[in-house]
């Protein structure tokens, strides 16, 4: 049995990659994210109204 050519190997090799690559990315397009991406005009306040987490409230 003869060794396969240098070029046989690196053609399967990047065949192989670009594959991998293509189905990552077409399985991540036909599954996009389930929560709406953060706009610039929301602020933290609209995701969480109230005092900041860890500061204190005014002592009486």
């Amino acid at each position: 049995m003869n060794p396969l050519p240098d070029r046989v190997v690196l053609v399967a090799l990047f065949t192989t990659i670009a594959l991998c690559f293509a189905l990552v990315f077409w399985t991540v397009r036909l599954q996009p994210r389930s929560e709406p991406s953060l706009q610039w005009r929301d602020g933290p306040s609209v995701l969480a109204p109230g005092p900041a987490p860890g500061s204190r409230g005014l002592a009486v």
